[in-house]
């Protein structure tokens, strides 16, 4: 029997702009990775989409990035490692107060953007969000992309880790996401999206934008809220995967 996780990034709404159908794609995955504040959301989002994902039930992380709201999260920033576990810090505990107040429990940290890019390959920024997850809760999973320098920090400081994979992203052969300003980067059709993610499960590879069957193991599989077809995806993904026989619960 296979099972799988389905997690999205959520409350990266700010004030009066609203990004994602955060309430709609709730109905189709099990983890919920809510934006801290820095890159996205603000302290009304972070509370709403709380309150939301505690309803139906759904895991609730934490999604830290890099303290630029401008860019999304998505430029990369040159930071010492000190400053990226205190900015961690500041943004878990900010999302745990909501958590808290709201009788749920934070179950994950999952970092954004940039930062979670240069710190799959870097193992100094991957040690610093490593300790910044492991002194404030040595019990929450830290998830990250599988085979990354974050995985492996995090296991030798004794964190469980959830290994991901991206449905609705292009890799390279290497078995890395390419850059979204490359063809291929974001995959829009949900159709397409559901059988490369059925394909992921039961196979336990991707295909490389070039063709390569590239091996991959993961536990949890991301779709980002962000993107416009976003729910049409997340319902396409999560009923391609009942009709499997895969079931669908958080790690």
């Amino acid at each position: 029997m296979y099972t799988m996780d389905l997690n999205a990034d959520l409350g990266e709404s700010f004030g009066a702009y609203n990004i994602g159908q955060d309430s709609e794609l709730l109905q189709w995955i099990t983890s919920a990775n809510i934006a801290c504040g820095l890159h996205a959301g603000d302290p009304i989002v972070m509370e709403r989409t709380v309150g939301l994902a505690q309803q139906r039930g759904i895991a609730i992380g934490a999604h830290p990035g890099f303290p630029d709201l401008q860019g999304f999260g998505r430029r990369n920033m040159v930071l010492a490692p000190m400053e990226v576990k205190a900015f961690l810090l500041y943004q878990i505990g900010a999302l745990a107060a909501f958590v808290r107040s709201a009788g749920a429990t934070l179950h994950h940290v999952k970092p954004h953007g940039a930062l979670y890019t240069m710190a799959a390959r870097d193992r100094n920024l991957a040690r610093a969000i490593a300790e910044a997850v492991s002194v404030f809760d040595p019990h929450l999973l830290l998830m990250a992309p599988a085979g990354s320098q974050m995985v492996e920090e995090g296991q030798a400081l004794g964190i469980s880790t959830i290994k991901e994979a991206f449905a609705d992203r292009g890799y390279d052969k290497e078995g890395n996401l390419i850059p979204r300003s490359q063809p291929g980067a974001i995959l829009r059709d949900p159709q397409v999206v559901a059988v490369r993610a059925v394909q992921m499960v039961r196979f336990g590879f991707v295909q490389a934008v070039t063709g390569e069957q590239v091996p991959l193991s993961f536990q949890s599989l991301c779709i980002h809220g962000d993107n416009p077809n976003a729910c049409a995806i997340a319902q396409a993904v999560h009923q391609a995967m009942v009709e499997e026989g895969i079931v669908l619960q958080a790690v």
